[in-house]
C-alpha cells in the first residue's frame, strides 16, 4: 500500500491518481464544463460541490467515459485513456469503482449477483471463488451475510448504499467514485455511512473522489474539497481555504446559516 499523501504537501509531491486538464463538455450550444482542471491525490478523500445543475455528475460521468468530452485529457494512474490501447483501458477499468447516487443495482439481480457483475464482465473466475467474494464484500460494507440473497425491493435505502458499495469494491479498485452516497439516509445513517467510507479508505488504501451536497461530509471525512461554478473548478483545497476564498456562492455555501456551527467551531 502507498503512502497517502497530506494536504500539506505540495503538488508535485503528491502522487496523482487523476488529471483532467482543459477538459469541455457540452451538450448542443450549451458548455457545462469549460476547460476545466483537477488533480485527486492518491490516499485522499476529496469532496466535490458545486450548486446544482452546475455540472458535478457530468464531470464524474464524462471522466468514466459514459459521456462525450469535446477537449481535454483525462488520466487516470498517469495513463491517457484516449491514448491508450483497449487492453490497457480494460486494465484501467478495473482500477475504477463507481456508486451511483440511487445504487443502480439491478432489480432481477440479487445483491450477490450485483456484486458478481464486474467480476463476470472483466474477470474469469469460478463461481465458488465469485461466491466468497461478494460475500467478502458484503461483510466488508457492514452487511449481513443473508443481504447477498435478497432483491433491491428487500433492503432499506441505506442498505441498497452499501450493497452499491459492495459492487464498486467488487474489483479491489484503487479510485473510487461515490455520486451523493449519503443523500436519502437520516443523519445517524449518514453519518455512518460516511464513517465507513473513511474507515474503507484507511484500510484498502483507497482515493476517493466523492460528489456530495452534505456539509457533514464535508466537514467529517473530506481532506480537500473542491467547488464547481462557472463552468470550471473555482477553488480546492482545505476548510480554511473554502473560509478564505472570495465567492458569494463559496461564502454562502460553507458560512451559511446551514453551516452556523461549523463556522463558530472554526473561530
Amino acid at each position: 500500500m502507498q503512502a497517502r499523501n497530506s494536504p500539506q504537501d505540495p503538488p508535485e509531491q503528491r502522487d496523482t491518481v487523476l488529471s483532467v486538464r482543459g477538459l469541455t463538455v457540452g451538450f448542443g450550444q450549451k458548455l457545462v464544463l469549460d476547460h476545466l482542471d483537477l488533480d485527486v491525490y492518491r490516499g485522499e478523500i476529496l469532496g466535490f460541490v458545486g450548486a446544482s445543475g452546475a455540472g458535478k455528475s457530468v464531470l464524474m460521468r464524462t471522466v468514466l467515459r459514459l459521456l462525450p468530452k469535446r477537449e481535454g485529457t483525462i488520466r487516470i494512474m498517469g495513463e491517457d485513456y484516449d491514448a491508450a490501447s483497449e487492453a490497457k483501458r480494460m486494465a484501467l477499468d478495473t482500477r475504477l469503482g463507481v456508486l451511483f447516487q440511487q445504487g443502480a443495482l439491478f432489480s432481477s439481480l440479487t445483491v450477490k449477483e450485483n456484486i458478481q457483475l464486474p467480476m463476470r464482465e472483466y474477470l474469469d473466475l469460478p463461481q465458488t471463488l465469485m461466491d466468497e467474494l461478494a460475500y467478502l464484500k458484503i461483510g466488508m460494507v457492514g452487511l449481513d451475510a443473508d443481504a447477498g440473497e435478497k432483491y433491491p425491493s428487500e433492503l432499506s435505502g441505506g442498505m441498497i448504499k452499501r450493497a452499491a458499495l459492495a459492487r464498486a469494491l467488487a474489483l479491489d479498485p484503487d479510485l473510487v467514485f461515490l455520486d451523493e452516497p449519503t443523500s436519502g439516509l437520516d443523519p445517524i445513517g449518514a453519518a455512518e455511512f460516511d464513517n465507513l467510507i473513511a474507515r474503507l479508505r484507511d484500510t484498502l488504501g483507497l482515493t476517493v473522489y466523492m460528489v456530495t451536497h452534505d456539509l457533514d461530509s464535508l466537514f467529517s471525512v473530506c481532506d480537500r474539497i473542491a467547488v464547481l461554478g462557472k463552468k470550471r473548478v473555482l477553488v480546492e483545497g482545505t476548510l480554511e481555504d473554502m473560509f478564505a476564498f472570495d465567492d458569494p456562492w463559496v461564502q454562502a455555501y460553507f458560512r451559511g446559516k446551514r453551516a452556523r456551527s461549523v463556522v463558530v467551531a472554526d473561530g
